[in-house]
C-alpha cells in the first residue's frame, strides 16, 4: 500500500493509541479450543472454573452448547462458537434457517456471554465424499447469511469465518509457493476470500507443524518445529531462507502461516488477516508417533505462547508486527476421539483436570517445575516390529464385536482362527481378537487403519505369538 503523511491532533492520537493498544492486549490473549469428546471429563461448571483459572483470554467450542454459553456469562473471556457442517446446506439455502440459528445461539446469550466469533463448518474442505462436497458449495452463501442476521440486529462485531486445515493447500514449500488446491480454487477459495475481505473477518486456520514436522523428520529438525532454532536452547541455528523473497525462518510454524498468506496474495487478497483456530503438540501417542511427547508438547506450546503474546507483537517474516489471535488445541486429553493415539492426547488438561505440564497463558512465566516430566524417549522414529493387542481389562462383550468386526474385512485376516488352523487354539475372544486386531492392522494400515478399535485395543513391541501360531505384524 502507498504511504501517505497525514498529521493527527494530539487528543486524537492519544485515542487512537489507546485504542490500538486496547486491541492488541485483547487479540494477544491466547485461547484454548474446548472440545468435549470424553466420558472422564470435568462438568461444563468445573471446566469454566478451570478455564477462569488457567486465565485464558478466548474459548472456542464446537457447537453453540446452551448450558456453557450460560455459564460464560459476565465473565470477560470471548467466545467462539460453531455452526456445525451439518447445518450449512438449509441455512445457506433459507435467511430465515440462517435467522432462527443466530436467534436460538447468539441472541440468547448475547452481549452478557461475549461471543465474538462464529465459525461455519470446522474443516469442511477436508472431507470427500460427494455429500461433503455439496457442502462445499453451502459453505459461502451460510456464511453470508449468518453475517446477514448479525447486521439485521446490530451486532458488528462478531466475526463470521471458517477453520480450515492445511490440506486446503495445493504447495506449502517454499512459502513463496503457497497456492491453494486447484478443485476449491475458483468455487469456494476465490468467494470465501471476497467475503472474508469485505467483512474485516479473518482466515480461520487450523495448522499444526507437529504433523508436518512427523511426516519427515529425517529433514526438518524438531528444534524447528518447537520454535528452539537458534534460541539457544536447542542444537544449534536452524532456519530456511525463501528463494524467491529471501525471506528467512527460523520455525515451521511461521513457514506453513506464510504459505496461506503468499496463497492468498496470489488471489489478489493480500490483507486478509490470519486467526489460528487450532495448533499444538500431543502429548503422547501410539509406538509408530515420533515425537508424541509431553516435554515436547510442553516446549511448543510455552513458545508459541511467549511469540504470540509477545509486546510489540513478532508476527510473520511476511507480515511482521501482525497480530494473530491464537486458540491452543486444547483443553483436554478426550479419550473417545477415535484414530490414532495422538488424537486422545492433545489437551494442556488430563481427564480429571489436572494439568499434564504446565503452561502460563500469559505468557509472563518462564520457569516451570519440570522435575517430574520425563525427558522424551520418542524423537527418534521406532525402527522395529509392532503388533496390536487387545487393551487390559476389557469388556468381553465389545471385544467380541470387535473381533468380528475385524473378521469381516476380508483379505484373509482370521483365515488362520478357523478350526484345525495354527492359531485356533486356544478358543476364547482374548487370544482370537490378539490375533485379529494384529492381522487386520498389518493389511489395513496403508489404507488409514489403525490400532484403536474404540479404545480395545493397543500397540505392542511384545510378539504375541506363540509356537506354531505367528502373529503378522506392523514393520516400520
Amino acid at each position: 500500500m502507498e504511504k501517505h503523511s497525514f498529521k493527527i491532533c494530539p487528543l486524537a492520537l492519544s485515542f487512537f493509541s489507546l485504542l490500538v493498544f486496547t486491541y492488541a492486549e485483547s487479540s494477544s490473549k491466547i485461547g484454548i479450543n474446548y472440545g468435549r469428546l470424553g466420558n472422564n471429563l470435568p462438568s461444563p461448571s468445573q471446566s469454566v472454573e478451570l478455564i477462569k483459572s488457567m486465565k485464558a483470554g478466548r474459548i472456542k467450542l464446537y457447537d453453540a452448547n446452551p448450558e456453557i454459553l450460560k455459564l460464560l456469562s459476565g465473565t470477560k473471556i470471548h467466545v467462539s462458537v460453531m455452526v456445525p457442517n451439518r447445518e450449512i446446506p438449509i441455512i445457506s439455502l433459507n435467511q430465515t434457517f440462517a435467522d432462527q440459528w443466530v436467534r436460538v445461539n447468539v441472541l440468547a446469550y448475547y452481549p452478557q456471554t461475549m461471543i465474538r466469533f462464529i465459525v461455519v463448518g470446522n474443516e469442511v474442505l477436508s472431507f470427500y465424499s460427494d455429500r461433503d462436497r455439496e457442502i462445499w458449495s453451502n459453505l459461502v452463501p451460510a456464511m453470508r447469511g449468518i453475517k446477514k442476521s448479525l447486521k439485521k440486529n446490530n451486532i458488528p462485531n462478531i466475526k463470521v469465518g471458517t477453520s480450515m486445515a492445511m490440506d486446503v493447500m495445493e504447495s506449502s514449500f517454499p512459502p513463496s509457493a503457497g497456492r491453494f488446491r486447484a478443485d476449491i480454487l475458483n468455487t469456494v477459495m476465490t468467494p470465501l476470500l471476497q467475503f472474508l475481505s469485505a467483512t474485516n473477518s479473518f482466515f480461520f486456520l487450523d495448522v499444526y507443524p507437529y504433523l508436518a514436522w512427523a511426516e519427515n523428520p529425517s529433514n526438518i529438525s524438531l528444534d524447528y518445529a518447537l520454535f528452539r532454532a537458534g534460541n539457544g536452547n536447542g542444537n544449534g541455528n536452524v532456519s530456511y531462507t525463501d528463494p524467491i523473497t529471501n525471506l528467512t525462518y527460523t520455525n515451521l510454524l511461521d513457514q506453513m502461516l506464510d504459505s496461506v498468506i503468499f496463497a492468498m496474495e496470489k488471489l489478489g487478497y493480500p490483507n486478509i488477516r490470519l486467526l489460528i483456530s487450532e495448533t499444538g503438540w500431543p502429548n503422547s501417542g501410539d509406538i509408530d508417533q515420533t515425537g508424541a511427547n509431553a516435554y515436547n508438547a510442553a516446549i511448543y506450546n510455552r513458545n508459541l505462547i511467549k511469540k504470540m503474546t509477545a509486546r510489540p507483537a513478532v508476527g510473520t517474516p511476511a507480515r511482521p508486527g501482525m497480530i494473530i489471535p491464537t486458540f491452543i488445541f486444547s483443553l483436554y486429553n478426550e479419550n473417545l476421539k477415535r484414530g490414532p493415539g495422538t488424537e486422545r492426547h492433545w489437551g494442556l488438561l488430563d481427564g480429571s483436570g489436572k494439568p499434564v505440564y504446565g503452561v502460563d497463558l500469559m505468557g509472563e512465566q518462564n520457569e516451570f517445575n519440570d522435575n517430574q516430566l520425563p525427558m522424551p524417549q520418542n524423537n527418534k522414529p521406532y525402527r522395529g516390529k509392532i503388533w496390536c493387542v487387545p487393551a487390559r481389562k476389557v469388556n468381553s462383550e465389545l471385544l467380541g464385536r470387535a473381533l468380528s468386526y475385524a473378521c469381516s474385512q476380508g483379505k484373509g485376516t482370521c483365515d488362520d482362527l478357523v478350526p484345525g488352523k495354527e492359531c485356533y487354539q486356544p478358543v476364547s475372544v482374548f487370544w482370537h481378537a490378539s490375533y485379529a486386531f494384529s492381522s487386520y492392522w498389518a493389511k489395513f494400515r496403508s489404507r488409514g487403519a489403525s490400532c484403536y478399535f474404540n479404545g480395545l485395543a493397543v500397540q505392542t513391541t511384545e510378539d504375541p505369538s506363540r509356537g506354531a501360531c505367528k502373529f503378522p505384524s506392523v514393520t516400520l
